[in-house]
């Protein structure tokens, strides 16, 4: 059940807390107070699409938890399988909207929108004031006849999709198989020359790396060699070189040092940078020798570099890109060589299947026939309950051209409302009204077989008075005996029928517009059934009249 609903800073909200019980939890309140923000943040929070105007003026985000009790066994492992494990039989679902994203989170970890969809509808039935509208589609009408047979129509249903399934990808690979014989030997002769090119190549794991490395040190050298041979041509042997103008200034000044004493000083320095000159050239003259560089290997190399980043361009960015495609390759190439071998086993496949499809489908349009009597009968009953005083109903069945993953069935509620008229489509005959009653009455037979243990009524008393209204609040009395029900009603007669009652009201403080909810005491819930009853004004009348109603609801 949905025990407790926290919001923050949506729309008029500014903070609330509120705690539900097990049974039949009414919320009222006037006109406008908010009544519908507090389904909308219920809604928000179990994936509605969200956006910045929800934000409450004036705050930096909107936020809205949820805190369920699960304790319904098959709801519990239907948890389990979508990896959502209860924690003392609690399920926590959070949602906080910013000003340009939104943040989801189950038992504290963030989940996807369509994640979060699918793990709510195993929690909460919201069925709002317009969504009785969904009778008019009938598709709808299919979902609930399944609803209604339960297992019987569930097991076969399940059979079918998986078939189904498993026959949509036989035809896709027949599809995939619809070619000519001459595009069949051109697609053979283009992976035959695929695989043989990579092959050739005898790719190894990493060899791209290792050879540009090596490629990058026979750059180096050969830059290297290219610099230091012609500082070897500049200091020692070129045509004009430093150590040959270097050493014939040493001879010029050795001739003339004994003249003056100070050009003794500039000798001697010039016979050193002679001799640093010498150890200079002999010092790069052995750094040359000791570089190994042959042309060939550069070659080499750069050629095989070239024949990998070639079939790099055409296969794939990396060698084992290159090797994964050839496998790719290896494979389609078997596929076209033995297309027809494989196309027959398809076939044989696709024929399999839809005999299967086609036997389970029958079979499950015999289940359906079947509790459509039921379900006939059982709405009949129920729409007598909820002051239908002559009502002819019935399912009509209408057999589908192929089989689909749903079997091959498409269904329509006929209904008759009147004496002597014939039964017709509901959107030809139901007003809203009716429309309301219809759909309560097809949740009080689903009731026993429907495992989600909370239900949200949105004013889905929409359009109905007077007896009826009474007999609908004994319908939703019903309902609560076995699920938790919440509603949302503008009607004393549900309203009387209350296990708690909540009072929604809107009021101004500190110059701001707040919604808040708050549960009341039995004196209070008297006096609010006595508004509703009366107006603004409350009378002594509609406060024993009140009185009056909740005590036959109680009986």
């Amino acid at each position: 059940m949905l025990f407790h609903v926290h919001v923050k800073n949506l729309a008029l909200i500014e903070q609330c807390d509120l705690y539900f019980h097990e049974g039949l939890n009414i919320l009222t309140g006037e006109t406008g107070a908010g009544k519908s923000i507090l389904i909308d943040s219920i809604q928000f929070a179990l994936g509605m699409r969200a956006n910045k105007d929800m934000i409450r003026t004036g705050a930096e985000y909107a936020f809205v938890e949820l805190v369920f009790v699960v304790e319904e066994p098959e709801c519990v492992g239907r948890l389990q399988e979508l990896e959502v494990q209860t924690e003392e039989s609690q399920v926590i679902i959070s949602r906080k909207i910013m000003n340009n994203r939104s943040i989801s989170k189950v038992n504290g970890e963030t989940v996807t929108a369509a994640r979060l969809r699918e793990i709510s509808a195993l929690l909460l039935d919201i069925h709002g004031q317009h969504q009785h509208q969904s009778l008019f589609r009938t598709e709808k009408h299919l979902e609930i006849l399944d609803a209604f047979a339960g297992e019987k129509a569930a097991a076969l249903k399940a059979r079918i999709e998986k078939d189904y399934k498993e026959y949509r990808e036989v035809k896709k690979r027949l599809l995939s198989m619809e070619i000519d014989e001459n595009a069949r030997m051109r697609e053979i002769d283009f992976h035959q020359f695929e695989i043989k090119e990579i092959e050739e190549a005898c790719l190894l794991e990493g060899e791209d790396e290792r050879l540009e490395e090596i490629y990058h040190k026979m750059c180096n050298s050969r830059n290297i060699l290219e610099g230091l041979g012609e500082a070897y041509n500049d200091i020692s042997s070129g045509r004009i070189s430093a150590l040959e103008l270097i050493s014939s200034a040493v001879g010029e000044v050795g001739k003339i040092k004994h003249l003056e004493e100070e050009l003794a000083d500039v000798y001697s320095q010039l016979a050193d940078l002679e001799a640093l000159c010498e150890d200079a050239a002999r010092e790069v003259e052995s750094y040359m020798s000791r570089l190994e560089f042959r042309e060939e290997e550069v070659r080499e190399t750069e050629e095989r570099l070239n024949q990998i980043n070639r079939l790099k361009e055409k296969y794939g960015k990396t060698i084992g890109d290159i090797l994964e495609y050839q496998e790719k390759a290896s494979r389609e190439l078997e596929r076209f060589i033995h297309m027809e071998e494989e196309r027959e086993v398809c076939r044989k496949q696709e024929e399999d299947l839809l005999g299967k499809l086609g036997s389970n489908a029958d079979k499950l349009t015999q289940v359906r026939k079947k509790e459509a009597k039921k379900l006939e009968k059982a709405i009949v009953e129920a729409l007598q309950g909820l002051n239908f005083l002559n009502v002819d109903f019935s399912v009509v069945f209408v057999k589908q051209r192929e089989v689909t993953g749903n079997g091959q069935d498409a269904v329509e509620f006929m209904i008759s409302t009147n004496p002597g008229e014939e039964k017709k489509p509901l959107h030809k005959i139901a007003s809203g009204g009716e429309l309301s009653r219809i759909m309560l009455g097809i949740k009080t037979i689903l009731a026993d077989k429907d495992k989600i243990e909370a239900i949200i009524f949105d004013e889905i008393d929409t359009g109905i008075s007077g007896r009826t209204a009474q007999l609908a609040a004994v319908k939703m009395k019903e309902i609560s005996r076995s699920h938790q029900v919440i509603c949302i009603t503008h009607l004393p007669q549900i309203a009387s029928m209350c296990d708690y009652h909540y009072y929604i009201e809107k009021h101004v403080e500190q110059e701001k517009t707040v919604t808040k909810v708050r549960l009341l005491e039995e004196q209070e819930s008297v006096e609010e059934l006595a508004r509703m009853l009366g107006g603004e004004k409350i009378t002594k009348a509609a406060l024993e009249n009140a009185k009056e109603m909740k005590r036959t609801a109680k009986e």
